[in-house]
């Protein structure tokens, strides 16, 4: 297996059904997909079953109960339990697009990690969007997004810009080539020395610490936004809450201080480091 695809989800059926169509109808098919179920129940079950079934995917679906926001703990499990020496990250409101697994495997270098981009839909938009949308590259068209209810803004570049315009625009655009929950890829042995995710951390930040933590240890962060794109599905999100935002914006800022090039709260529980 070459690479595995991982993505988290918490109880929104609808929008996983979407994100699965949009595996099933990637141009690369030698991939794993793990689903890292943040405590769903039976409905996400059975959307992740029908579509083994229909789609003829390897899924697996790793799940942890409901315990409140512990989405860098489910991260781990599936970085653990995945099978591919190269893992490709996304979320689970996120609908991949048709070259998603091919372009990330195609840009993939050695001692860096990829920083791809997405398209914020409107919520009306995100239900409009069906299987057959999906399946038949439409939905990945700035005329059917415009024509369904997308406002016009520049952003629509990353759908349409192609492989060559889309490295410029890369070249050219201010973002921080850092490590998103939406769009992300890097190799499985770079990950696991950085021990994962930082278990501590709840909504807010939380990828970013990882991709610092990799920049610390000289894997590099690579800008693919406008060549590697997917497609987000709005929904509400009622786990914000400032004072853990805070509380990450302190670890992010222990990490960068201290240039740590790995957790001891990840997918291995690490003793506390001595000082000096």
């Amino acid at each position: 297996m070459k690479a595995s695809v991982i993505f988290s989800t918490y109880r929104q059926p609808e929008w996983l059904r979407k994100v699965l169509f949009g595996f099933a109808a990637q141009t690369r098919k030698d991939f794993e997909i793990l689903v890292a179920d943040d405590g769903s129940g039976e409905e996400t079950a059975e959307a992740v079953r029908s579509a083994r079934r229909n789609a003829r995917l390897a899924i697996h679906h790793v799940w942890q109960r409901d315990d409140g926001f512990r989405k860098c703990r489910i991260l781990n499990k599936a970085i653990a339990r995945a099978r591919g020496a190269y893992l490709i990250f996304t979320d689970g409101d996120c609908i991949p697009h048709p070259e998603f697994v091919a372009r990330h495997l195609h840009f993939a270098e050695p001692g860096r990690f990829l920083s791809g981009g997405l398209l914020r839909l409107p919520l009306g938009l995100s239900h409009r969007i069906e299987a057959d949308d999906i399946a038949s590259g439409r939905a990945f068209t700035v005329g059917w997004l415009r024509a369904h209810g997308m406002p016009f803004t520049y952003k629509l570049l990353k759908i349409n810009a192609g492989l060559r315009f889309g490295a410029a625009l890369d070249g050219l655009s201010p973002a921080t080539a850092g490590w998103n929950g939406h769009n992300a890829s890097g190799w499985r042995k770079h990950l696991l020395e950085a021990n994962g995710f930082d278990e501590r951390m709840g909504y807010g930040g939380q990828d970013r610490e990882l991709g610092e933590r990799l920049e610390n240890a000289g894997v590099r962060g690579k800008r693919i936004r406008h060549r590697v794109p997917c497609l987000h599905l709005d929904h509400p999100r009622g786990y914000v809450d400032a004072d853990i935002r805070a509380a990450n914006l302190a670890i992010r800022a222990e990490t960068r201080r201290a240039s740590r090039t790995l957790t001891e709260h990840g997918i291995a529980q690490l003793p506390p480091s001595q000082p000096g």
